[in-house]
This record gives C-alpha cells, structure tokens and sequence, in this order.
C-alpha cells in the first residue's frame, strides 16, 4: 500500500498545499485532479521520492520511502510529463537504454514489440529528434509494457497528444495492471475508458 500522510508542498517560497493525505492499496487506480498550477505535478514527485515534502510523511508498505530509497524504488515506475530521450538514438536505442538503465529484463526483440504496440513501428530506426511529440511521448509509455513486475505506476499526463486508439490501448494497459494486483496514480486531463474505476483526489482541496 502507498500511503501519505499530512503533506505540504513548498515551490519556491509559495505553499502550493497542506495537509494532504491519500491511500492507494493493490488493484486501485487513482487519479489526481486539479486546475493548472495546484500542485499535481509536484505530488507526483513528493509521492515517487523526487522531491522533499516541505512536511508529512509517505510510507511504501508501511515504511516511510526515505529509510529504503532503493527497495521503493524497485517497486516503482515513474514517467513524467516530458520524455528524457537522447535525440542522436533511435525510439529502440533509447528504450533499450532505459529499460536497461532500471534494471528491467528485456532484450531487444521484446522492446521492439512493445513499441510497435504503442504505434511506432514505422519509427523504429529513425533518431529521436525528428519525432512528433506525440512520437516521443509513446516512447517513454512503451516501458508500461515491460514493467509489470513494478507494482506502482506513477504517471504524468500518459495520454497527451494520443490519438483515440492509443488512448483505449494504454487505458487496457492500466486497466490490466491494477486487475493483477498493481497500483497507478496519475494526472490526466482527458477522459479514458478504464475498466477499473479510479479514485479521483482533488489537490485543490488542500491548496493554501
């Protein structure tokens, strides 16, 4: 179970939320809601151990996440909003790369698949740096199909500059992750067709 407790968020010196508190236990999807600005980027990143909550505490099955930094981090898939790609290395390179870079097993022939399953099989050998957003974007998403192992997804925005098939695909994908026992939190601004009806948290309740 993710759990936290009583979380303040500081950006700069403007207090972004307090107070927050959330639970997320195996087979649960959770949505984080808000309008722009509130803070849902920055609870993604206090949640995955990126970034220091100004006060509370957030607990991985039981133990707060900093007294066994590696162990969560194990156990965790965190894609942000902007995709880290090298833009010299093809949509392949770059996922063989990251796939390698967190430990995951998956040989090439494996990684090829799951890009060609998010829609990039015709891009396979190109660099990066002439993709579309949307491209780049679904290169980082292709580790969701390589990453089952790591029980909590955490997710920015996963379905921006999707088209409406990618969009029902990664909503399965997720779906189907939380059936077999995992967990996801994101942020999300669009609607999806999820199979498991998420938790909706809205930061702006804590905002200050």
């Amino acid at each position: 179970m993710l759990e936290a407790d009583n979380l303040a968020c500081l950006k700069g010196d403007r207090l972004l939320f307090r107070g927050l508190a959330l639970r997320l236990a195996a087979g649960e999807l959770l949505r984080i809601a808000g309008p722009n600005g509130v803070g849902k980027t920055s609870l993604l990143r206090l949640v995955s151990g990126l970034a220091l909550a100004e006060a509370g505490e957030v607990r991985w099955k039981g133990t707060a996440i900093g007294r066994d930094r590696e162990a969560f981090h194990r156990d965790l898939l965190y894609l942000g909003h902007a995709p880290a790609l090298n833009d010299m290395l093809t949509p392949l390179e770059n996922l063989q790369f990251a796939v390698a870079a967190a430990g995951d097993d998956a040989d090439a022939e494996t990684c090829m698949q799951a890009l060609v399953r998010i829609g990039l099989a015709n891009q396979l050998d190109l660099p990066a740096r002439v993709l579309s957003q949307g491209q780049r974007r679904r290169v980082g998403l292709a580790r969701l199909f390589l990453s089952g192992r790591r029980p909590l997804w955490v997710l920015d925005e996963p379905f921006t500059a999707l088209d409406v098939g990618a969009v029902e695909d990664l909503a399965g994908t997720l779906s189907d992750h939380c059936t077999s026992g995992g967990m996801v939190m994101l942020t999300t601004h669009q609607d999806a067709p999820f199979a498991v009806p998420p938790k909706v948290l809205d930061v702006g309740a804590f905002a200050c």
